[in-house]
Formats: C-alpha cells, structure tokens, sequence
C-alpha cells in the first residue's frame, strides 16, 4: 500500500519518506522537489550546492545536514524549514465516467500508470551527471571564484517590479480622490437646480453626464496602483544556460494564424515566420505553426518558399545578430547598419543576402499573382494531383512538417527550428468559430508534436521585432517565484507605417502605456489577441499552483461523491475545507483534471478509481494522444509516443468534429462566443485565480501593421465593440460571472466591466455631442444662471480633469499629443462605431440577425501613407458626419441670433459655442479624413447629412418642444407679421 500523500523521489523512484518529527521531507522549500534525504545527501557530497530545479542554495543548511548524518542524527530539512508550503495545482473533476478498456493494459494496471512511470524515466536520463571530480583541484583559485559568483547570479530573481515613484503617485491618488468629491458636489448641484424653461434638455444632460462619471469611475479605478518591471536576461542564461551543458531553457510553440492570402499578404506573413526561425533561442526549443484557415495552396507554397529561404536567412540573422530579424523590415531601416558591426565580411554577406531576399519576393509575388484568377477545374500540386483544400469550406485536415530535426538543415548544416503547416478539417453544418476555433486546433496540433510548455500566438502581420523576447517572458514564466501562478505574458502592440501625427489614434499609446501598467499592479493585464506568451496548463482549464488542494477523502467516499456530483455537505468542524472544496466544483470555475503530482497523493486502488471515473474524453476529446500530453505538467513528448504515428494523430485532433461534446471554446482552450474572443479566455484564466504579467522591454518585443485610413480604422473599431457587446450579452459577462471563487480582486473586475459596457457610451455621447446645436438652435441653455459656489464647482471639476490626465501622463511618459489623439479618437468612435456595434450586437444575439457594415475601396495614388488619404464608403460614416454639420449650422445660428439680440445676447452664447467647438475640435481629425488629401468625399456621405441636418433643424424650428405653452401662446397673440 502505498504512503498516502508522500511524493515519490525523482532520482530513485521511491517515496522521500518523513522526518524525525513525523512530517514529509522537503529538500526544498522554495519549488518542493521531490528528492528523498539519501538522494540529497549523494548530490551534496558531489559538490552540488543549489536545487536543481529552481536553483535555491543548499549552502545554508548542507553544513548542518552532513553534520547531523555523520553524528548519527536523522533530523531532514523538514524540521528547519516551514513544510507547510505546497506547490501542487488545485485541480477539479468536470464529470465522471465509466472505465474504458483504453486506460488498462493486459495485465489490468492502469496505462496512465506505466505512462507516467516512463515519463518520469526520461526525465531522469536528462539528469546532469556529477561534474566533480579530482580535476577540481587543479582549477585555479580565480576560476572558482568566477564560478562561485555565477552560481550565486544563478540563484537570484529574474525579474523586479519597479514602482512608480511615491512622489509621483501620491499626489496622483490625491487628485482623483479630490476628483470624486467635487463629482459629487457638481451632481447635486446639477440635480438640486434644474432649468425649467428646458427642462428636457437638462434631463438628457445629467443623465449623459451620470454615465459619463460612472464610466470614468470604472476607467479610473483600475489605474490606482500602476508599476513597472525589470528583467535579466544574464542571470537567465546563468541559470538555465550552462556552459558545456545542454540549455534548461523551456521550449516554446510559436502559432501565427493567416485566412486569407489575398487580404493577408504572404510576403509579410513570410516575414513573420522569418522572424520567429530566426529568434535568439535554441533552435531545438522552438517549433513554429502556421494556421493557413483559408486552405490555401497560395499560402502552402509560399510556405514552401519561406522555409527555403530560411536556410540562408537564420544563419545569417545569427551570425551578425541583427535586429530586427525580419528581413522586410531589415532592409528597409534608414539607418546605418553597419554600427556595432566589425566583422569584414559583413558587408559583402549582407548584399548577397539581400540580393536573396529580392529573389524570394519575386518568387513570392509570382505565386500571388498566379493565384488572383483560379482555375475552373481548381487548383493543382507540382505532382499532378489536385490541391485538397480547392472547397475552402469543405476540405479534410492538412498538415506538413517543415525543417525541423529530421528536415532540411541550414546552409552550414546547423538544424532549425520546426516549421509546420496546419490547415484544420472542415465540413458543411460544423461551426468552425473563426479564429479562436483555429488557434484550439493548434494547441492540440502541437501538444501531440512538440507539446512544449508555453505557447507564443502572433497574427501574420505581427513579428518579431526583438530576437530576444522570448528571453523576456522566460524571466517571468521559468522563475519559481513569480511565474507559478502566471497564466500568460502579454507584450504591448507596436506599429510600423503610421503616420507621425497618429491621426487615428493607432498606437493606442494610451492603452498600452497606461490602463496596462495599471492592471499590472493589480492581477495582471488583459489578453489582447497577439504577442502573448501563454502556460499551456492555463489553456488546459487547470487553476494555479497556489490555490488550496482538495480534501483527501477515501475510495468509498470517491464513489458516493462522484455519483451525487461531490455536493454532499461537509461536517461544520471542516467549514474551510468544505468552502474551498465547494469554490472549485463550482460550474463557472470548472477545472479538467487533477494535477498529475495531486493524484499520487492517493494509493493505488484509489488512483485506478480516480482515473476510471475522471471523464478525460469529455474535457478533451477523443485522442488518447493528447491526452496524455495534458499530464505533462512541464511539457515534452512521453516515452511511449511513436514519432511514426505522431503526424496521424495530429490529423485526428483537427478534424471538424473533435470538438463536439468536449469543453473545448468552453472551459479550454481560447473561449468561443465572441469575435473578441482573446477578452473573453484571458478573463476565464484570471477567474480560476491566475494573474498575468506585462512585459514592457525598452526595444519592442514585436512589431506590426495597423489599418491607417479612417473607414478600416473604424471598421477595425466596430468588431472590437462588437465583441463586447456579445461578451456583455453572454453568460460570461463579468457583471455577474466568475462570483463563485473569489479570485477575480474587484478592481480586476472593474476593469474587464469597462472593457465591455464601453460600447453604450455611444448613446448618452450622441446626445451629449447633439446638447450644443440644439441649445444654439433653440436659444436654450442646459445650465442655469451660475452661482459663486455654481462656479467654483465647475472651475474645481475642470481643474480636477486637467491636473488628473497630467499627473497621469507623468508617471506613464505618454506624451500630451498621444493623450490627445486618443480623446479625440474616443469622440469619433463613440458616435460611429460604437453606436452600429451596439444595433449590431442586440440583432446578432437577441434577434439572431447577423448584420454586417462592409467597406469598399478606392485606389489612390500616394505612395508613402498613401492609404491615410483613402476614402472608403461606409454607413459608419453618417452619424459623425451629421454630429459635425449640425454643430457648426448651430454656431452660425447663434452668432446670428447675438447679433440681432444685441450684448446682452454674448454673454450667454460663449458657454453654449464652448461645448459646440468642444464638440468639433474632438471630431476634427474624422473631418479632415472625411475631407482626404485632394477634398473628395462621397457624394453619398454628404447626401445623406445634408439631409439629415436640415430635416433635423426644420422640424425643430417647426416643434420648438422647448418653448413653454404659455410663451407660445404669446408668441401667437403678439407675432401676427412677419417681421414682428
């Protein structure tokens, strides 16, 4: 029978036993290793003095343990060292199931077992030998003090948090709170003074104004405890890079996603894949995935040519360590590349290679221009037979296996990284869900491939602008103290081909360089769609190393609780127990498994019947495969994988049904249900207790391409929105998901609620933007005559936003222009985009009508931003528009209507023509889009406004609504003439 809850030793295979105070050993209290006293006491005795696992320094205690053995004391590091800390994840059962023939061998012992007891016996093959011996006395006294020195930077921290400086924070945190009182000051003030004469008008304004503070409350709030963070990437390399030693570094699988060629041009698409072969890593840690959705024979050959190319590119990239490893981008830098260089025949490489890579575009535009008119009879391969994906949506899977180990080698013979294509099954009647139903198909591709430990996803037009990102996360996720309970690292998006003004607001400076610093503080940022390292484990549904195991019950006890669905009450003597044991049964925090270390816990008859009733193929679908690679908490392929059958399997986990009845898009995996998908599988993660990490590196980790001209930007805008909407209107909206566990902090909260009640800001600001017109039309006003105490408030409220985006901007170093763009863009899309993705989502997921706002382009003939000075017809267009040519008929009406009146008619038109220009300075940069480089705008566009405005100021002159019945029963007695 086997010790109940002692793990079982790494080195030997048997269980590391207990003390002399009766508890489990522990030889390390940092990362718990498993490793028995006497496996401790040989690896001391050989000169080893930190973990191997973590790290941590043995010096502290090896002094006392070897003198205790050798006085005959058997006291373990256990009695010295706090053995209450537990590494293990706190996994729970989605559902049970009856035993499968497929999980016992003949001799009626379970597969799981004898899996992982070979996996275990692989891993301890990659052991380190000892590398002491009596050569070491004749090192040199210098070299071992060299040595000593690296081993101690090997034991530090990867990584710190710099916070931002008091004297910068505080005063910070002082506004805003000051902020918060006058806000409520000015509301009663506003609601405790109402106009009369247009009182419809002040209704809709506080309302606006209401909205607009509860929604700067949820925007602001998140960003109290912003920080910073540093990493080494030398004291990486010193821990997990060894000289003379195989590299520790954990393997990465890199997913680039692309759909259609012909929108998404291959040529950067092969830059991207370029760039991820060519990474600062070990080429054997590295696997590359390309989802081609489209099944396009475009993007397979041009796969093809790219993984040619990559032969002479990577050797290259490496040998001069170049930046960035992209050779579009490369070569088009206007800089000097030949600073830092001092190797001769740099130059004379570098033309060659460049005169290369002008051929492989030939080549790739070649294919792209063959591809523009397919054949009648479909698309044919070199060997003569026809391309399987001619059908895009009716095609069977597709995968091929590029360079890698056992494919081509560089020029100089070096092996590269694993490039594989991967075009996944579909049929008529599945739903395939887009592009987060491509990335799952990845995950499963590549745990039954490469099954590495952290997962990188890129779009095609994003790459990788700094060899050494990767390194960067490492820092993070490899660390035992900080990555243990971080599901994902997420990088800022950084653009190329942007105009320097920033028109539209593309770089999301804002955004990135500040609410991201904030979450940070807090529990991480959120997941933003690319650029981001993930756990795989995170993606399996499990929760965090940290959170509290589940109560060890016996088998009796198993079969009662599976069968009533582990509901049963606990005794009130074990009321913590039984409130943890209930947080993790909970539907909405649903886990897959158990942790493969939490079910050694238990003996042998236990664990049989804990595997027989665990309902793997419900979770994870039916590959026996990949489920097993679910159990390989720290990656790699298990010993009994066969390479030869590997690829079948594969082929197996992409086809268009392995999903069905599984908790794929549900529980694992990216999450479905939204078009922004990414929002919704980072907030999943963080429910279950995970915290993310942002990782700001001074050279940007990867760059991309934003659209540029206002139509795609706001369409772009739109999907956004419109995923928010869906995310709102879903089971998963964080107003009432996720309550359960409470391990999703409220300021967290907070801030996943404004990333999907944003787009309804649309409405109260339509209204808002509308308020001055109709007051310069009507001669109303929203605001009564103003106090001395009226004034201060108002004085007070404007200060407090002025010195509050400051302060702001000190602490973040986004610069004023920055900020500004982003208010204005806010403006702009909150009165277009906003508005159709909030019409569109209530049709979508209420009305089950799908309505689509497509853009069709125009050609221009500028060459550099060219595509800024598109003009792209959209309805998107309309309401902006509209905004702008009623604000400004509004002005001229009351600059009009002062004149005639008089002075006594200027004082109160300044705060009426203050909001209107207000309103169209904000709406500036869509005028001056909507006007493009030469003036020309559709026709169409300004049909429709022109209409829309005069129609909209005749009915108003012809209602007034907001003169009162007595003033028009005046009006009609005393205005009889015309001219009266």
């Amino acid at each position: 029978m086997m010790e109940s809850g002692v793990p079982i030793c790494k080195t030997c295979g048997e269980y590391v036993g207990f003390d002399s105070h009766g508890e489990v050993f522990v030889a390390c209290n940092e990362c718990n290793d498993p490793i028995c006293k006497a496996c401790l006491d040989g690896e001391i005795r050989e000169g080893r003095k930190s973990c191997t696992r973590c790290g941590t320094p043995y010096n502290e205690w090896t002094e006392l343990a070897v003198a205790e053995e050798e006085s005959g004391n058997h006291m373990t590091m256990a009695s010295h060292l706090n053995p209450a800390v537990d590494g293990t994840h706190a996994r729970n059962i989605s559902s049970v199931s009856t035993v499968d023939s497929e999980y016992i061998d003949e001799s009626g012992n379970p597969i799981w077992k004898n899996r992982v007891e070979s996996w275990k016996e692989k891993k301890n093959k990659k052991k380190k030998p000892a590398r002491k011996s009596k050569k070491e006395a004749e090192i040199p006294s210098e070299q071992q003090l060299e040595e000593n020195s690296q081993s101690v930077d090997a034991t530090q921290p990867l990584s710190r948090v710099v916070p931002i400086p008091k004297t910068q924070l505080t005063p910070y945190r002082a506004v805003i709170i000051m902020r918060l009182i006058i806000l409520s000051l000015f509301f009663h003030y506003r609601v405790t003074h109402p106009v009369d004469s247009a009182y419809t008008l002040w209704l809709t304004s506080v309302i606006c104004e209401i909205w607009f503070a509860f929604s700067w409350v949820l925007d602001q709030f998140p960003k109290w405890s912003p920080i910073n963070r540093d990493t080494y990437i030398d004291r990486l390399s010193a821990r997990y890079e060894r000289e003379g030693e195989p590299s520790e570094l954990a393997a990465v699988d890199f997913f680039v996603s692309t759909v259609d060629p012909l929108k998404e041009p291959p040529l950067i698409t092969g830059n991207t894949v370029l760039s991820i072969l060519a990474v600062d890593y070990p080429v054997d840690k590295v696997s590359c995935y390309v989802s081609d959705d489209g099944a396009a024979m475009l993007s397979f050959e041009s796969l093809v040519e790219t993984a040619e190319f990559a032969r002479k590119w990577v050797p290259f990239s490496k040998k001069f360590n170049i930046e960035p490893r992209a050779p579009e981008f490369y070569f088009s830098q206007k800089i000097d590349y030949l600073k830092d260089k001092v190797q001769p025949s740099f130059v004379k490489e570098r033309r060659a290679m460049k005169r290369d890579y002008e051929e492989y575009k030939v080549r790739i535009n070649a294919l792209v221009a063959k591809a523009q008119k397919t054949p009648d009879e479909g698309w044919t391969m070199a060997d003569g037979t026809a391309w399987p994906g001619n059908n895009t949506r009716d095609h069977p899977g597709m995968i091929q296996v590029f360079l890698g180990h056992s494919g081509a080698h560089d020029i100089e013979g070096n092996e590269l990284p694993r490039l594989v294509y991967v075009s996944r099954e579909k049929r008529p009647g599945y739903q395939h869900h887009k592009k987060a139903g491509a990335e799952n198909a990845l995950v499963r591709v590549s745990a039954v491939l490469t099954n590495a430990p952290y997962i990188l996803n890129l779009d095609c037009d994003h790459y990788v602008n700094n060899s050494k990102a990767i390194r960067e996360a490492m820092c993070f996720l490899m660390d035992p103290q900080v990555g243990r309970d971080v599901c994902y690292v997420q990088f800022p998006q950084r653009f190329d081909g942007i105009d320097k003004s920033d028109r539209y607001a593309n770089r999301n400076t804002v955004f990135f360089d500040v609410n991201m610093k904030g979450l940070d503080g807090i529990q991480g940022p959120v997941y933003v769609g690319t650029g981001c390292v993930f756990n795989r484990q995170a993606l399996y549904g499990y929760g965090p190393p940290s959170l509290p195991r589940l109560p060890k019950t016996s088998s009796c006890s198993w079969c009662s609780s599976c069968c009533c669905c582990c509901r049963r009450k606990k005794p009130a003597k074990e009321k913590d127990l039984s409130e943890v044991y209930r947080d993790a049964k909970r539907e909405d925090l649903n886990a897959a498994i158990f942790n493969l270390r939490e079910i050694e816990s238990y003996d042998e008859n236990e664990r049989s019947l804990i595997i027989s009733q665990m309902s793997f193929e419900k979770t994870f679908g039916l590959s026996a495969v990949f489920i097993e690679s679910t159990l390989m908490e720290y990656g790699g392929l298990p010993e009994s994988a066969n390479p030869s059958t590997l690829v079948r399997e594969a082929i197996q986990v992409i086809s268009c049904g392995y999903e069905e009845k599984t908790s794929w898009g549900k529980e694992i995996g990216w999450i479905y249900g939204s078009v922004t998908e990414d929002i919704l599988t980072g907030f999943k993660m963080q429910c279950r207790g995970w915290r993310s990490i942002y990782c700001m590196p001074l050279r940007p980790a990867f760059k991309g391409s934003a659209p540029i001209n206002l139509s795609d930007r706001l369409h772009q805008v739109l999907r956004w929105a419109l995923g928010s909407v869906e995310i709102f209107l879903s089971r998963h909206c964080p107003l009432w998901y996720g309550f359960g566990g409470g391990r999703l902090k409220w300021l967290q909260r907070l801030a996943y609620i404004n990333t999907i009640v944003y787009p309804f800001t649309s409405l109260p600001l339509i209204a808002y933007c509308l308020l001055p017109a109709i007051c310069l039309l009507t001669g109303k006003f929203i605001i009564p005559t103003l106090s001395n105490l009226a004034s201060i408030l108002f004085l007070g409220l404007f200060l407090s936003i002025i010195i509050t985006s400051v302060l702001e901007l000190r602490w973040s170093g986004v610069s004023i222009e920055d900020w500004w763009r982003n208010e204005q863009f806010w403006v702009i899309g909150g009165v277009s985009a906003h508005l159709f993705a909030v019409f569109q989502g209530f049709l979508k997921m209420l009305a089950g009508l799908d309505t689509n706002f497509t853009v069709t382009a125009k050609a221009t003939d500028d060459a550099e931003f060219g595509e800024l000075y598109v003009i792209k017809w959209t309805t998107v267009l309309i309401p902006p528009t509209t905004i702008l040519i009623v604000n400004m008929v509004g002005v001229v009406a009351g600059f009009s209507d002062a004149l005639n009146n008089g002075y006594e008619a200027w004082g109160p038109l300044f705060g009426k023509v203050f909001f209107a220009f207000w309103v169209i300075f904000h709406l500036y940069p869509f005028l001056k889009g909507l006007m493009g480089r030469q003036n020309r705008t559709p026709t169409i566009v300004i049909l429709w406004s022109v209409l829309l405005a005069s129609v909209f100021s005749l009915v108003w002159v012809k209602i007034n609504p907001f003169v009162s019945k007595d003033d028009a029963s005046l009006i009609s007695q005393g205005c009889i003439a015309i001219d009266c």
